[in-house]
C-alpha cells in the first residue's frame, strides 16, 4: 500500500479522490435507468418480464415470479443445518439492538385543556432490495429486515435477482424467511426499483424502498424518490483505521483488506501517527494478498483508493477521521475509547483491537447497512427510524385558545394572511 505523509495537500488530494466514486458522478447510466423505469411505469409486468429475460436469462412470468413454500423448504435443505442455526443466532442479536431503538407515541396535557404530542405510526409496506449477481449477502437481508420488524411494518417485501434457472440464492432466501419477509419475488435491477415504486399486476406499490445496489439500482432508487422514500443511495465500502504504536500490524491490515475485496471501488484507509507501524501494515497487505481468493480485486481497489497516511499528531489523525466521515472507523490505540469521544463523522465506530469490522458485518447486532462516500456527516445506519413516521396532535379547550388567540390573529396580520386571523377570531365573535 502507499505510504504517504499526511498534510493539508494530501488530505485534500485524498477526499477529491475518494469523491469520485460517488453515484452521482455516474450520469452515463442515467438515460438506461430512466427509460427502464418508464417502461416498467406503463407497461407494469410485461417490462418488468422483459428486462428480466434479458438481463438476468431467466423466463420469469406471472405464474413463477413468487417464491413459493417449495422453494422456500429446498432452499433450507441446501443451505444446511449448520448456516441456519448461525443464520437464526446474528437474528437474534440484530433483532435484540434494533427492539431497544423503538419509538412510542407521547401526550403532553396541561389543566386548562391543551394536548400536544406525538404519534408514531409504522409505515405500512416495505419493499427491501437484496442483491444477486456476483455474490449473495444474506447479512444483508437481516440487517434490513429486521429493523423494519422491530419498527412493526405491516407488510415487507423482498425482491432479488433470480439465476438463469429462475432460482433464488438458498442462503438468501433462507435469510429472508428467518428474518420474516412476508413475499419474496424474482426480479432485480432498476426493473425491481421500478415495479415496488410504481406497482405492477404482481407487485404491489411500496410505501419505502431500502437496501444496496448495483449503480443502476441506487439511481433508480434515487429516481424514484419522491415518488416512494427511500434510505439513501448507497456507494462503494469503505474502511478507515485509527491507529498508534500499540496497534497489531495483521490485526490492521487483515481488516483493511475485508473491505478491499467487496470491489475495485471500495477505499481502505490507515492514519497512523507511528511510521514503523505504517511500514509493516503494508508489509503484512502484501503477505495477505499471496493467500486470499479475492486478491485480483483487492490489489486494484489498494491501488486506486488504499492509503497509508502518517499524521504527526493523533490530533491531525482525527480531523482527518471526521473530514473523510468513513463508513466503517476502527479505532486501534492505547486509549480508543478517548479517542472515540473526538470522533464526531463516522457510520459505525469499532473499539479496541477485537472488534473488527466483519463482527458488526454478521453478528454484533448493530446495523451494517451504514452512510457512504462523506455522508456519515448528516445520516444514520439504517434502524427502526427508517421504518416510522410521526404526525404531531394538537388539541386546545376554548379556555386554552382564549389565551392565545390574540397573539396567533396578530401574527397572521402580519403576514397579511387575513383568512388564518378569521379562523381565530370567529370563535370568539
Amino acid at each position: 500500500m502507499r505510504i504517504r505523509r499526511l498534510d493539508k495537500e494530501t488530505r485534500a488530494d485524498l477526499l477529491e479522490n475518494l469523491l469520485k466514486r460517488s453515484p452521482g458522478n455516474y450520469r452515463q447510466y442515467e438515460k438506461t435507468v430512466a427509460e427502464i423505469l418508464e417502461r416498467v411505469r406503463t407497461e407494469k409486468d410485461a417490462a418488468l418480464f422483459e428486462y428480466t429475460a434479458r438481463f438476468d436469462g431467466a423466463e420469469i412470468h406471472e405464474g413463477n415470479i413468487r417464491v413459493t413454500e417449495d422453494e422456500k423448504k429446498e432452499a433450507y435443505e441446501a443451505a444446511g443445518e449448520e448456516l441456519v442455526r448461525i443464520i437464526r443466532r446474528a437474528l437474534a442479536n440484530i433483532r435484540s439492538y434494533h427492539e431497544k431503538q423503538r419509538q412510542y407515541s407521547w401526550f403532553d396535557s396541561k389543566p386548562d385543556g391543551t394536548l400536544l404530542g406525538q404519534k408514531v405510526t409504522p409505515l405500512r409496506r416495505v419493499g427491501v432490495y437484496v442483491p444477486g449477481g456476483k455474490a449473495a449477502y444474506p447479512s444483508s437481508v437481516l440487517m434490513n429486515i429486521a429493523p423494519a420488524k422491530a419498527a412493526g411494518v405491516d407488510e415487507i417485501i423482498m425482491v432479488t435477482p433470480p439465476d438463469r434457472d429462475g432460482k433464488i440464492n438458498p442462503h438468501t432466501l433462507v435469510a429472508a424467511c428467518e428474518a420474516g419477509a412476508d413475499v419474496i419475488y424474482k426480479v432485480g435491477g432498476a426493473q425491481a426499483v421500478g415495479a415496488l415504486a410504481y406497482g405492477t399486476e404482481s407487485i404491489p406499490k411500496v410505501d419505502k424502498i431500502v437496501g444496496p445496489g448495483n449503480i443502476y439500482v441506487a439511481l433508480a432508487k434515487r429516481a424514484v424518490y419522491g415518488h416512494v422514500s427511500i434510505d439513501a443511495i448507497a456507494g462503494p465500502s469503505e474502511i478507515l483505521v485509527i491507529a498508534d504504536e500499540t496497534a497489531n500490524p495483521r490485526y490492521v491490515a487483515a481488516d483493511l483488506l475485508s473491505q478491499a475485496e467487496h470491489d475495485e471501488l471500495a477505499s481502505a484507509i490507515l492514519v497512523t501517527t507511528s511510521e514503523e507501524l505504517a511500514k509493516e501494515v503494508s508489509k503484512q497487505t502484501d503477505l495477505f494478498l499471496q493467500e486470499l481468493s479475492r486478491a485480483d480485486i483487492i490489489r486494484k481497489s489498494l491501488d486506486n483508493y488504499g492509503y497509508i497516511l502518517i499524521a504527526d499528531t493523533m490530533e491531525d489523525a482525527v480531523d482527518t477521521a471526521n473530514e473523510i466521515a468513513s463508513e466503517h472507523l476502527e479505532i486501534m490505540t492505547k486509549d480508543p475509547y478517548d479517542i472515540m469521544t473526538r470522533i464526531r463523522n463516522a457510520g459505525a465506530i469499532f473499539l479496541g483491537e477485537y472488534a473488527s469490522e466483519p463482527l458488526g458485518d454478521y453478528f454484533a447486532g448493530p446495523n451494517h447497512v451504514l452512510p457512504t462516500n462523506g455522508t456519515a456527516k448528516f445520516f444514520s445506519p439504517l434502524s427502526v427510524d427508517d421504518f416510522i413516521k410521526k404526525s404531531s396532535m394538537i388539541g386546545y379547550s376554548k379556555e386554552g385558545l382564549r389565551k392565545v388567540h390574540e397573539d396567533i390573529e396578530a401574527f397572521a396580520e402580519a403576514e397579511h394572511l387575513t383568512a388564518h386571523a378569521n379562523s381565530i377570531k370567529v370563535r370568539f365573535e
